[in-house]
Formats: C-alpha cells, sequence, structure tokens
C-alpha cells in the first residue's frame, strides 16, 4: 500500500500517526508521494539474530490499562522473548509500550477510541504486517482468524495462537488454512477436533508482579468482564447466600445484565470497582478469601484464575473448559458442580495453604515457562534452532 493510501484511511479514522522502525511519525508530515519502500538507510542490515514479528490484536493498548487479555499476553510474552536476545518487532497500537521494535498505523485501539474503525483499521493493520513479511523469519499472530487469509500470500511461516473461538462460524477460515498455519492452542480443552496444532502453551505471568499474600481481607472476589458467561450474578447469590462480602473488579461488556443482575445489590455487602489496573490488581487479588469464576461457558483459559492463584487466594469454578487444566481440587481451589458446591467450597477455602496456591502457579504458569514453550514451537515450525545466525539458510520449515 503507497504511502498516499495509508494517509487517506488514517485521516479518516483519526489516526494522525504512523511508527515505523520504532519512530513515530505524523502521517501528515509524510510526502504523498513516497512509495513506501525501504530506502537505503532503512532497509535492514545483514541478519545475524531470529526476526520475529508479533501481531497483537488492536482492541487495546499493549499492555493494556486494564481489560485485555489477549494484549497482555503479547505484552508478556513479547518482553519475554526480547529478554532472550531475540528480535522482535511488535505491531500493536501506537501507544503500546514495549521494549521491541513497534510498528503502528493506529493510534489508540478501538475499544478505547470510538473514532476509530475497528475493521479499517484492521485491514491496516494486518496488511502492515505482513507487507514486510519478507523481513522476518516468522509471523506470530495473535490477532484471531483475519491474518490467516494472508499466510497464502507470503512465505514466512505463520504461527497463530488461538485465543478461544468466538463462535463455530469462524472455525471454517481456520479449516481453511489448516496445515499452512501453524495453530497453537492456549488450553487442551480448546483444541477443536479439525484442527491440527503444533502445541498447547497455556498463558504465563510474570510473578513478580503479583506478590504473595499470606493473610486475606475476608471478602470474596468476582474478576472479570461482567457478562453472563462469566458468572458475576451467580456470585452475587452466593455471596449473599453466605452472607459474605463480595467485591467485584472488571469491566461492563453487558449493561443490561449488569443493571439487572448487578447494580441492584450494591451498597448490600456488594462492592463494584469498576475496572482495575495493573496498580490495583495485586492488592485486590491478594486480599480476597477466594476468587468466585463462576463461568456459563467453555473458558478456553482464565488469567484472572492463575493471577489470583499466584497471589495465593484459591479459585472456586466449575469443571468447564479449561477449569481442570488450572484448578488442582483441593490443592489451588476447588471445581465445583452446583451452587451448593460452591457454597461448601468457600467455607473449606480456608484450610488450603496459600503458600501451596502460590507454588502451584510458580511451577506451572510462569512468563518464563511460557517463553520457553514458544520458543520450542518456533524452533519446531522452523526445523532449526532460533540461535542460528542466518534462518534464512536453515532446512525446509515444518508443516506439522
Amino acid at each position: 500500500m503507497k504511502t498516499s493510501q495509508v494517509i487517506e484511511v488514517a485521516q479518516k479514522h483519526s489516526n494522525p500517526y504512523r511508527v515505523t522502525n520504532g519512530k513515530k511519525i505524523r502521517l501528515t508530515d509524510v510526502d504523498p508521494g513516497d512509495t513506501g519502500e525501504l530506502k537505503s538507510e532503512d532497509k535492514p542490515r545483514a541478519k545475524e539474530r531470529f526476526r520475529l514479528a508479533m501481531l497483537a490484536p488492536i482492541s487495546w493498548r499493549v499492555p493494556p490499562r486494564h481489560y485485555g487479555p489477549w494484549e497482555q499476553i503479547v505484552s508478556t510474552l513479547t518482553e519475554g522473548l526480547v529478554r532472550r536476545g531475540i528480535d522482535v518487532t511488535l505491531f500493536a497500537t501506537a501507544d503500546s509500550l514495549t521494549s521491541a521494535r513497534l510498528e503502528a498505523v493506529v493510534a489508540r485501539g478501538y475499544s478505547e477510541d470510538s473514532s476509530v474503525d475497528a475493521k479499517s483499521v484492521a485491514c491496516l493493520h494486518i496488511a502492515n504486517c505482513f507487507e514486510r513479511a519478507g523481513e522476518f523469519d516468522l509471523i506470530h499472530n495473535h490477532f484471531d482468524f483475519r491474518p490467516l487469509s494472508y499466510s497464502g500470500l507470503v512465505a514466512t511461516p505463520v504461527v497463530t495462537t488461538i485465543h478461544g473461538f468466538s463462535s463455530e462460524r469462524i472455525l471454517p477460515v481456520f479449516q481453511r488454512y489448516n496445515g499452512r498455519a501453524h495453530y497453537v492452542a492456549i488450553s487442551d480443552a480448546d483444541r477443536a477436533p479439525t484442527l491440527d496444532y503444533v502445541a498447547t502453551v497455556h498463558h504465563g505471568i510474570e510473578i513478580a508482579r503479583f506478590p504473595f499474600q499470606a493473610k486475606h481481607a475476608g471478602y470474596l472476589l468476582f474478576f472479570g468482564r461482567i457478562h453472563p458467561d462469566k458468572g458475576c450474578a451467580e456470585a452475587v447469590e452466593l455471596a449473599q447466600r453466605l452472607r459474605r462480602p463480595l467485591v467485584i473488579a472488571g469491566i461492563i461488556q453487558d449493561e443490561r445484565y449488569f443493571y439487572e443482575k448487578v447494580q441492584p445489590h450494591h451498597g448490600s455487602g456488594i462492592t463494584y470497582l469498576g475496572p482495575i489496573g495493573p496498580d490495583r490488581r495485586a492488592e485486590v487479588l491478594g486480599g480476597a478469601a477466594a476468587l468466585l469464576h463462576l463461568i456459563n461457558f467453555d473458558e478456553p483459559f482464565g488469567l484472572s484464575v492463575i493471577e489470583a492463584m499466584a497471589c495465593g487466594t484459591p479459585v472456586i469454578a466449575p469443571p468447564r473448559g479449561s477449569m481442570p487444566e488450572l484448578i488442582e481440587h483441593g490443592v489451588n481451589g476447588y471445581l465445583v458442580g452446583s451452587p451448593d458446591e460452591a457454597a461448601r467450597a468457600v467455607d473449606l477455602c480456608s484450610d488450603i495453604d496459600r503458600r501451596v496456591v502460590r507454588a502451584s502457579v510458580d511451577q506451572r504458569f510462569s512468563a518464563e515457562r511460557m517463553v520457553d514453550d514458544y520458543i520450542r514451537v518456533y524452533e519446531k515450525v522452523l526445523g532449526c534452532s532460533v540461535g542460528a545466525m542466518d534462518l534464512r539458510s536453515a532446512a525446509t520449515p515444518a508443516t506439522d
């Protein structure tokens, strides 16, 4: 795409910037006659390290200010890879914060800026990455199914982390590119039987950002988006049944549900804090006697589950989706099949050693383990070590 075209579309959607080679440029200052080709001084130097393009979602900033689990995983993985010496270019919003090289064609995420047209900027964002595919040894896609339609147009291998299926209607896209794209599941429970996967890689977190809290403040906690799928109303009912205080933290994703099922109970032992950013996240999670994660769908993962456990807080959830992969019954929480079982589990949480809860995350859900797992994925796809000096001369990439 020519620079003049980028300027035209971006201006229509209040995007005054393009970030390229880590430098923010005001689009109106770019020469409209520029073809967008790299000038000699901008061309990449001889490759000495594995070069990875990390394609992030652009709903929220990377890392997110409060909500944005996909963006948070992208940030954690990107920073971990950079620390390992990998040359990472992050394709994300221009306000993102990273130690990698940042590339962007949209100033802010479309969930944070209502003037941004999500479909238009998504097209520009994906194209910005794939038009430069030749500069990279591998593209790691976290932007769901849309980028798959570009994968057949480039020689660069594409790894796609599937962060869940929003609907069965998107599955045909993944099936169409099955075998060309290399899929990673975030839990065994979320694997589609009609797709082939390179690996399952559970999410990891920066453990140090979630200090262990040996003593809790006595309240129960709901932490997540307020939507029927996440079981906020069930958490309210359980807390009121047990006459225990409940703290609710998260974005309101379904306003009618919130105003009918949650807000009427505010003040009667129920406190809604709104979305919680990284500055208070550990404090709120660690102060809870238990996290009530009473989901009504087969959740692909559950980032707040492992974050709570990192602080020492046990988790109560039904055995749906990935929950049996995260929760060890009676060790770091309880898997429950009814409101009665959930009520008993709240009482039993006082018997759980919070140090053991913390240890379960240290062992299984650290950022370092996640980075290790993804490096193994990259090596499997490329058929060689990512420490190789020149991967362009490596053997033909694996296709399993």
